[in-house]
């Protein structure tokens, strides 16, 4: 597991585990685009205290199209952690004692909620643990990335192991843990690398399919 300690200017990001379930792993998806990125970012207001959580969306209605059987497939995913108004990564400014931030990605509304890791919804999910204990001016704090799996590069060229995405958003949920908020907001942040893709109108009614089941 990575570590990184609290006066290191190392950019903090948390990599992720990309979960495919065995129904979206489809041979006939041919890539449309080249890959890019879109981003969304949530704010923890310093007044967010331990298991508040806070939602953002991305608007993928110009890209999934049910007649054209246009789906996004989801490559590769990081979630970025910064903090205060000039966007620093000084984890000691994050929280008031050791815990948590934690961060999910899905394609279908949670809420203000997380949701547990077998939902099929589930694209991506990070955390960055923070452990304040002991901390003094030359000890610093420990970061540790929390992430289920190394690297986050899911992608290859066949698409056959990308997360494909049939629904018109996607879901940013994230809160802290353990801890509160200090004095000033801290903001985390998804940079989604996808592509459009192409399906076969039976892969992707099987993907709607899957996706109306895991809402029930």
């Amino acid at each position: 597991m990575a570590r990184l300690r609290g006066g290191s200017a190392a950019k903090i990001r948390s990599q992720f585990t990309l979960y495919t379930a065995s129904v979206q792993q489809f041979d006939m998806a041919t890539a449309k685009t080249g890959s890019f990125y879109l981003t969304e970012t949530v704010t923890l207001l310093a007044t967010a205290t331990d298991g508040d959580r806070v939602q953002g969306s991305i608007d993928l209605g110009a890209y999934v199209n049910v007649a054209t059987g246009q789906a996004v497939a989801v490559e590769e995913v990081d979630f970025i952690y910064q903090v205060g108004t000039d966007y620093g990564q000084a984890a000691n400014e994050m929280i008031t004692s050791a815990g948590a931030i934690s961060v999910q990605l899905t394609d279908l509304n949670p809420g203000t909620a997380m949701v547990r890791a077998d939902d099929q919804s589930l694209i991506a999910s990070g955390a960055l643990n923070i452990d304040r204990t002991g901390s003094t001016a030359t000890n610093g704090n420990k970061l540790y990335h929390a992430a289920d799996l190394y690297p986050d590069n899911f992608g290859p060229s066949s698409l056959s192991e990308a997360f494909l995405v049939v629904n018109d958003s996607l879901y940013l949920v994230a809160g802290v843990d353990g801890t509160d908020i200090a004095s000033d907001a801290v903001y985390v942040t998804a940079r989604i690398k996808c592509r459009v893709a192409k399906l076969s109108s039976k892969d992707w009614m099987a993907i709607a399919i899957q996706s109306t089941a895991s809402d029930n």
